[in-house]
């Protein structure tokens, strides 16, 4: 009975999705407000029914009902608890369903905190969101009913995916359908003022606190998949440019793009056209994403279905959303205003600097994901494009964009010294060559170009707590005065800083793991060591544990710095029955911010067995810089100016009273 509830209210919020997609459409189109108000009421009664269809399911899965075709083909009794919760959106039909829980919870909190819009953009905003949802509704109803039915059901279920059953299942998938989707607030602010033929500063103002959001989702969402692949995959690697890390990738590096695009909007009332443009690419490239997992085109740990059908329906969705858009777009676009002009060496043109080469760097992203794709559909021939392309295309694009990050700040709006932001870096350039030559000694005259990646990241950092000197005073002025001048400060231009610094966190993870990372392959019988860094690992032997729902094999290696014991590792090998598969879980030992990695092989005829061992040194800031990224953007979420939004309408005085004759 839970299954046919969950169902029958995804079929009632398919319906209030029509409703919200037409009703306030035509309200905004008439300027009749008893149409548009219904925007608000039928977004949060689409979101209880979606919640109520997604909490059926979760119940379908702690209780194990395995009449349930997908609790059957993606559960076991045996499975923990959260693994029972988290396989709701660890395969396709569930995760789908989440799709449209988190696109109906952003479109009712549109309507609920959207009390600062007009009312007729509000309106469209809603029924462009509804349109979006509807159309997933309807995917999911005709080709991924996750509430099907068994006619003899099972008296136990397959078991989830084994690779997924980690608690990065429990956080990465939420993440980054919060970030994917939450860009469909953006699509349709950008499909709602096309339809009114206005876009303004407001607009822009409207617009960045919900794409910050979804960016600060998305950035989490995609630090965590790429944490789950490096510990859980047992290849040790952060990232490997598969095509569906890449879907990831490209709407992170448009939502970016847009993110700066839209400051240019609001101060200075200039890109409008260029932002409102990348406000739907950034959505579409979510979409994007979706089909390449969906559709069955790419065969990857992270897909999810294989079904030609559900390729199609997707595809579908894709041509009407995405081609409808951009032919709105190239409607619209020539009558809109462009705002007012900048020199090049100002704010505005540093900005513009970074739009080109974002979007240049998420172009060669999607001509080395789609290319292969194309060219096997038009030709059959089937080519693959890896790291080499990507290093050789992405990295250079990236490089001068995270030179010129420090100086964007520094510079005026409108026309900007460029020199006099040049003598203000000095100091960070000073602290970047001497990170640079500290790199050489320690280094030993090793790689070249790695001392420099040091200097480059050290200058992003140094160059980011720069801007807040400057703002502050606090070398020039007397400490009293810094400090008010701190007080005083936007949160949005520490939110900027931070992120900005974290980025430089991430680059130096990135050079130092790749530069100096070592790894040792190697067959070890109880008793053995290997030596990795100024690290020895003995291999103490082997046990064996049951575990709920898989059998595991145990390793056992002391690690020593010298004399000194620094910790037990146990990696170990999981074999899973009810889906006759293994997996690896690698063990990891932290010191600092440096890692210790673990990983087993195959067992040998001799009694040995297989063991991969990496030393990575400066790993976690990889991630860390992550976080750092989405500390900022709470910063800046968390300015006032943002959070109030662009001010109400001011409402007519009322008229004096009369005295009476």
């Amino acid at each position: 009975m839970i299954a046919e509830i969950g169902h029958f209210a995804l079929v009632l919020a398919l319906g209030l999705a029509l409703i919200q997609a037409l009703v306030p459409l035509a309200g905004a189109h008439w300027r009749d407000a008893a149409l548009m108000n219904t925007a608000g009421p039928t977004a949060h009664a689409q979101l209880a029914f979606v919640a109520i269809s997604f909490a059926a399911l979760t119940a379908c899965y702690v209780m194990s009902d395995f009449s349930v075709a997908n609790v059957f083909e993606n559960s076991h009794s045996q499975k923990p608890l959260l693994y029972k919760i988290t396989g709701v959106w660890g395969n396709h039909e569930g995760s789908m369903l989440l799709w449209v829980l988190i696109l109906a919870l952003f479109g009712s909190l549109v309507a609920a905190f959207g009390g600062n819009l007009p009312a007729t953009l509000k309106a469209n905003v809603l029924a462009v969101q509804s349109w979006i949802a509807a159309a997933f509704y309807l995917f999911i109803l005709l080709t991924s009913n996750p509430f099907l039915r068994l006619d003899n059901p099972p008296f136990e279920g397959r078991d989830l995916n084994p690779i997924l059953q980690d608690i990065g299942l429990a956080v990465h998938p939420p993440l980054l359908y919060l970030g994917y989707v939450g860009l469909s607030i953006s699509f349709s602010f950008a499909i709602a003022a096309l339809i009114e033929g206005k876009i303004d500063a407001a607009w822009a103002r409207w617009v960045r606190p919900w794409t910050l959001a979804a960016w600060m989702f998305l950035t989490l969402g995609i630090a965590m998949g790429s944490y789950w692949a490096y510990y859980e995959l047992g290849w040790g690697g952060y990232w490997f440019w598969d095509p569906v890390e890449n879907a990831s990738l490209m709407p992170w590096i448009a939502g970016t793009a847009l993110l700066h695009s839209a400051v240019v909007m609001e101060k200075r009332s200039a890109l409008k056209v260029w932002t409102v443009l990348l406000a739907i690419l950034s959505f579409s490239l979510s979409l994007i994403g979706t089909f390449l997992v969906r559709s069955g085109v790419l065969t990857s740990v992270h897909t999810f279905a294989s079904d030609p059908t559900r390729g199609v329906f997707i595809l579908m969705i894709l041509v009407l959303f995405i081609g409808g858009a951009l032919a709105l777009y190239a409607f619209r676009a020539p009558a809109l205003k462009q705002g007012g002009l900048f020199a090049p060496i100002s704010r505005e043109g540093a900005l513009v600097f970074n739009n080109l080469f974002l979007t240049a760097a998420c172009a060669s992203v999607f001509i080395g994901t789609l290319y292969p794709l194309a060219l096997e559909g038009v030709t059959g021939d089937k080519i693959s494009v890896g790291a080499p392309f990507f290093n050789l295309t992405f990295g250079p694009l990236f490089l001068p964009l995270l030179m010129a990050a420090p100086f964007g700040p520094l510079l005026a709006w409108k026309r900007g010294d460029l020199l006099g932001a040049a003598q203000r870096l000095m100091a960070a350039a000073g602290i970047a060559v001497v990170g640079i030559a500290v790199t050489f000694a320690v280094s030993g005259g090793g790689p070249v170009l790695a001392p420099f990646g040091v200097g480059l990241a050290v200058f992003v950092i140094a160059g980011a707590a720069t801007d807040i000197v400057e703002r502050t005073g606090v070398l020039r002025a007397p400490l009293a005065v810094a400090f008010a001048r701190a007080r005083g400060l936007p949160r949005s231009a520490y939110g900027s800083a931070v992120a900005h610094a974290g980025l430089g966190v991430t680059l130096l993870g990135i050079v130092c793991v790749s530069t100096w990372g070592t790894e040792r392959i190697v067959s070890l019988k109880p008793g053995a060591k290997v030596e990795i860094g100024s690290y020895a690992l003995t291999f103490e032997g082997m046990v064996t544990r049951q575990g709920g729902n898989y059998r595991e094999l145990i390793a056992r290696f002391t690690v020593r710095e010298g004399d000194t014991l620094r910790g037990v590792m146990n990696p170990s090998k999981r074999t899973f029955p009810a889906r006759s598969t293994s997996t690896t879980e690698a063990a990891l030992l932290t010191r600092g911010v440096s890692q210790i990695y673990v990983s087993l092989g195959d067992p040998n005829d001799d009694g040995s067995i297989a063991v991969r061992v990496y030393h990575k040194p400066l790993v976690l800031l990889i991630w860390l810089g992550a976080v750092v990224m989405v500390l900022g953007g709470l910063l800046s979420l968390s300015d006032r100016r943002l959070r109030v939004g662009a001010p109400k309408p001011a409402k007519p005085a009322r008229p004096a009273m009369q005295p009476a004759e």
